[in-house]
């Protein structure tokens, strides 16, 4: 088995790879930027990281894994959340995040060195001012990031 490069993915590939391979999520609208994680020339994951969608957690210095995906790739989640972390940093963002599923153990997160910051109960983005059509799965989530200083 070869080593895992890091390769610049553009939104449309990134979305692609999302598409044919992501359990329950669909396309980003907008990024910061996007990376692959290719074995052997081949794309096995890519990592879509934009503004945070919590308007509390966008500061101008945060920036947020939307959407993470393999094919199953062994350790493909965490080198591709490392690869993210030092991108932003190397970006001049200082802190990054992501939400993960209540009953996801979160270990890529851990093995990237990322920690549990905090969780939030799963709802719904429509409000009577504003209906919106939910597309993803309405259930708690987890917070997980890191920082400059770690």
């Amino acid at each position: 088995m070869g080593k895992l490069v890091v390769e610049r993915l553009s939104l449309d590939e990134a979305n692609e790879f999302v598409r044919v391979h992501h359990r329950h999520h669909g396309n980003v609208v907008g990024h910061l930027f996007s990376l692959g994680a290719s074995l052997g020339g081949e794309i096995v994951g890519c990592a879509i990281v934009g503004r945070p969608v919590s308007r509390h957690l966008d500061d101008g210095v945060t920036a947020e894994v939307t959407r993470l995906c393999t094919d199953g790739t062994r350790n493909c989640c965490s080198f591709l959340y490392g690869a993210s972390s030092r991108a932003a940093f190397a970006l001049g963002f200082k802190r990054i995040g992501t939400y993960i599923c209540r009953d996801e153990p979160g270990v890529s997160l851990a093995a990237a060195g990322w920690r549990q910051l905090g969780e939030t109960a799963g709802r719904s983005w429509s409000v009577p001012s504003r209906p919106r059509v939910d597309r993803h799965p309405l259930q708690a989530r987890l917070y997980f990031g890191t920082s400059v200083h770690g």
